[in-house]
Parts: C-alpha cells; structure tokens; sequence
C-alpha cells in the first residue's frame, strides 16, 4: 500500500483519499504576527492564510486547482466559500478577512472546519450595495470587477467587502449562477445591481401649469394668475373684416377651383400645387382714348407763379 501511493504521487495521480478537511483556530486579518502589507491583502478580498502544513497536505493529494475551500462553523451552522492567498501562518491557526468571519459569527480564536471543494465557473452574479453612497462612484460596474480579481468564489447571501478610494463598501450576494457558490477565477461573469438598501423611487411630479411657475410676492402672484385667467382664450385679430365699399371680401377657392388667370405678377401665388405651371400673361385692361388724351397732354408744373410781396417801380 506504502509502494502504491508513493508510485501515484510521482505520476500526479495522488492517492485514493484526495479530501482534505482540518479543524483550525481562525483569526482576523487584524490579529496575529501579519504584517501590515499581508493584513491589507486580507481584508480587500475573499481569500484566507493557511499554515505551511496544510500545503504539504495539499500537495500529496490529487486536488483539482486552482484551490478553493470550503469553511463551516458547526456551531452556528454557517458556511461559506474561499480561496487561498499564502502558506504563512502559524500552525493550526489561519487568517481569515473580518467581513467572512462576520458572515460566519465567527470570534477570534474559534474553530472552524476547512476542508476542500469543487465549484462551477461563474456566469452570473446579482449584487446589492447596503449604503446609498456606492451609487456615487462614477462607475459602480467598473469598481467592483476590480475589485473581484481579489476573490476566488462567490457564495450566496454572503455579505462581502471591496476597498475602494480608502473607503469600504459592503454588497450582498443576491444570486450567483448556476449554483449558490461559484467560482470567479478567469470567467466571464454578467455582473447587475439591485436597488441599494433604503433606497425610496421617486414620485413623479405632475406637470407644472404657468400659474405654477410664476415666482414673487403673494400679491404678485395672485395679480399675475388673474390677468392669465382673464387673457386665456384671447387671440388677436381673430375677427372678419367689412369693406368699407360694401362689397363682400374676398374667399379662398379650393384647389380644384383656382382660377389661373387672376395670378398677378409679383404676388406669390399660395395656391400653387406641386406639377402645376403658371403662365403671366398681360391681361391688363385697355385705357379709354379719353384718359389716354387727357394723361399724355398732361405736364407737370407748367403754371405760372405769383409773388406775394409786389415790385416797386424805378424812377
């Protein structure tokens, strides 16, 4: 049995029992000998520190990569999905971002049980922002797709924690697809944003009237309603007009009834229809000999001039 399971680790095929699964001390990113660069890297993702031993572990048993866990607090009854960052800490202790031990109610020092797991590859992922103030970044979408490089799995209903601008923002995992824990490692994911929490729609306003916009004083007001009510319905010029002859004004004609001998040179004719050519013709009526006599002997200025004051004779 020894010779069998040596001869398999060579060849990469790992032994028969390929499930690792410890109970280990958890602590926050905050707590321990970590120093503050480490800390850091902790808390801006969902991956943990192991110790160095669960790597020799790891490595003689034929586990699929890259290498997610799964961590349960048995006495609260609380899982969640992670991935690892280092092999650094301490023996039987690991380091856990303070978000996932919220998510777990889990304190300092309480055992929790890691042991491996397979997931899917995500496709989908529906978030919800807990404070109004994530919807003030000028691009939400962009920020957390960053953000989730430091992620190695996604779980359902889990509440996690992005740094951004020297500020943390919490969203709650609303859904994952296409099961309650995914893998986000190297995929394409839809990501989308519900409504953050307390977030009230606004009511639609009714459509203002000109009395509504009219600013001032009260008296101005009032004075400016009553000449709106009393000018509505008012146009000018809207009555009909007499001639002072007696003869009836004239009407427009319909369009099969234009008549396109009364066109006049230099007035534009509006009843022209597309397709249609008018002709000007001189049809101007004859002068009568008599005005013509009358008007061509006729010269301007021709009379005689008298002067007001009288001439004195010259001796």
């Amino acid at each position: 049995t020894m010779f069998r399971n040596i001869y398999d680790n060579d060849f990469g095929l790992g032994p028969r029992n390929n499930k690792f699964s410890n109970n280990y001390r958890c602590y926050s990113s905050s707590f321990g000998a970590l120093s503050d660069q480490k800390s850091r890297d902790i808390q801006k993702g969902g991956k943990i520190i192991m110790p160095p031993s669960a790597l020799d572990q790891l490595s003689r048993l034929n586990i699929s990569y890259p290498m997610l866990f799964k961590l349960v607090n048995l006495s609260k009854n609380r899982s969640t999905h992670c991935g690892v960052l280092e092999f650094v800490a301490e023996e039987g202790v690991i380091y856990l971002p303070y978000w996932m031990m919220q998510n777990m109610l889990l304190g300092e020092g309480d055992l929790v049980q890691l042991e491996n797991c397979t997931l899917p590859v995500a496709t989908y992922a529906r978030f919800q922002p807990q404070t109004m103030d994530f919807h003030d970044i000028s691009n939400p979408k962009a920020v957390l797709e960053n953000a989730l490089r430091n992620f190695a799995c996604l779980t359902k209903s889990d509440m996690i924690a992005i740094q951004y601008n020297s500020r943390q923002y919490e969203l709650c995992v609303q859904e994952v697809r296409p099961e309650n824990a995914v893998c986000i490692i190297e995929c394409d994911v839809s990501l989308e944003f519900d409504a953050p929490v307390g977030y009230v729609a606004p009511i639609p306003q009714p459509r203002k009237t000109e009395s509504d916009m009219v600013i001032g004083t009260p008296d101005m007001k009032q004075a400016i309603q009553e000449y709106i009510k009393e000018t509505s319905g008012f146009s000018a010029f809207d009555g009909t007009g007499n001639r002072l002859d007696g003869k009836k004004k004239r009407t427009r004609q319909k369009k099969s009834e234009i008549d396109m001998s009364n066109v006049q040179r230099g007035v534009p004719n509006y009843k022209w229809r597309f397709g249609q050519l008018t002709f000007i013709r001189n049809n101007e009526p004859k002068k009568q000999a008599d005005d013509a006599d009358s008007s061509s002997n006729f010269e301007a200025f021709t009379g005689k001039g008298q002067q007001l004051r009288k001439k004195k004779n010259k001796n």
